[in-house]
């Protein structure tokens, strides 16, 4: 009998280690964020009997575990979450599973990500967050649209809504008003930059830096030369959207969700959030995608469980509460209350949907990103600000952009990488 008490404990021990998750994430790593993911996931525990162990990393020191862990034939982290480019690399190296075949009943993905999960023709993670950057339009602005464009057209993104018609409207406002109602953050600490390389020189080239000098980015230049005649030029001084919104500075105004955020919470009943404009290759845009995936050679049995939980409407509607997160799962977005979150939601949402999209990533350049970022600030300078020939200031400009992804050995971000 003891013998037979023995052998249970035993089985117990094994059950109790086999119904436990090490999630390894570089996300969620501030105290406030982590402490919601702890109570998330404690949530679930509580529901399903799976005990799971929230560990944060940096990406480089999750990248050795993970390599270490597989060289050893040991396998210990059993789920794990990054951006998109810190996945990519994984799954380059062979580290991470292929879930092709791993459906989730009740919820409906958006489309859009599906492509940047694989790495060939393997499923490497499931999408989990994003976040993006957006235009958020005070109502008022509605009544000057210019002739052939609705507002269902910029609410949906359908073909009409262009940077053409942009700058029509912009045009019509301030005819009509008398004031430059367009605005952008070009202040010191402003995320301009992104708007450049992320946003327009993909919507009229199709990529971010290998057509940097070509004739569609001097056509651009030459776009953004006459749009700026309708932007306000308090916006120099602009870190961010929220203020010049909310004290009507500006009707439209491009940022990262963060950004405007408070504007649209504040007055949910005066602002809308929608998706930018199309350019002669689409509509092109960043977005931070953030994934879940699971180590090669590990138990996938009680990680897709969680996978599954975090991926689940309820999950996902209160990360965006509590975290600023936005759905990847269309069904997450009917479950946020009425107010400035939901607007935001379905302005993302929106975006993500769009048929005509140029997905764009940051690109992962480390120290160097600072010089990535200014070079595109100092094109603009020149051209639109200083006049100088467009041509001249590309062609001189193009090989540091490229120079910079050879000198780091880094990959180029997407699209371009796909043009390669």
């Amino acid at each position: 009998m003891k013998r037979w008490f023995v052998l249970m404990a035993i089985v117990f021990a094994v059950v109790l280690v086999l119904a436990k998750v090490n999630f390894g994430s570089t996300q969620m790593t501030p105290a406030a964020e982590r402490e919601f993911m702890i109570r998330l996931l404690g949530s679930f525990s509580k529901s399903s009997g799976v005990e799971v162990d929230f560990l944060n990393f940096e990406y480089t020191d999750l990248l050795s575990r993970l390599e270490a862990e597989q060289k050893a034939g040991k396998i210990v982290l059993n789920l794990i979450a990054d951006l998109q480019s810190g996945l990519y690399t994984m799954g380059s190296k062979g580290l991470l599973t292929d879930l092709s075949q791993v459906n989730f009943t009740g919820k409906t993905f958006i489309s859009t990500f599906d492509k940047y999960t694989r790495v060939g023709s393997q499923k490497i993670f499931i999408p989990w967050l994003q976040a993006t950057y957006v235009m958020a339009v005070n109502k008022k602005a509605f009544d000057y649209l210019p002739d052939g464009l609705s507002r269902n057209d910029v609410m949906n993104a359908t073909v009409k809504w262009t940077y053409d018609a942009l700058l029509e409207w912009a045009k019509n406002i301030q005819e009509k008003t008398k004031q430059p109602r367009l605005g952008f953050p070009l202040g010191p600490k402003g995320l301009w930059h992104r708007f450049l390389h992320g946003y327009i020189y993909p919507s009229y080239t199709g990529a971010q830096v290998v057509r940097f000098d070509t004739i569609r980015a001097v056509t651009m230049w030459n776009y953004l030369r006459d749009l700026f005649k309708y932007v306000h030029p308090a916006c120099t001084t602009w870190d961010s959207m929220d203020q010049p919104l909310l004290r009507e500075e500006v009707w439209i105004a491009w940022d990262h969700t963060a950004r405007i955020k408070q504007a649209i919470v504040e007055r949910p009943d005066d602002f809308i959030v929608v998706p930018v404009p199309r350019g002669p290759m689409g509509r092109g845009y960043i977005i931070v995608l953030v994934g879940l995936a699971v180590p090669k050679a590990a138990d996938t049995t009680e990680s897709l469980k969680i996978i599954d939980f975090l991926t689940g409407p309820e999950a996902q509607t209160a990360i965006l509460e509590n975290v600023g997160f936005f759905p990847v799962i269309k069904e997450a977005v009917g479950r946020i209350p009425s107010g400035g979150l939901k607007i935001l939601a379905e302005g993302v949402s929106k975006q993500s949907a769009a048929r005509d999209s140029i997905v764009c990533f940051i690109p992962g350049l480390g120290a160097k990103g600072g010089e990535f970022n200014e070079t595109y600030r100092q094109a603009f300078t020149r051209i639109v600000f200083n006049k100088e020939n467009p041509t001249k200031v590309t062609k001189e400009l193009a090989p540091k952009l490229t120079g910079l992804f050879k000198e780091v050995g880094a990959p180029l971000p997407s699209p371009d990488s796909e043009l390669k």
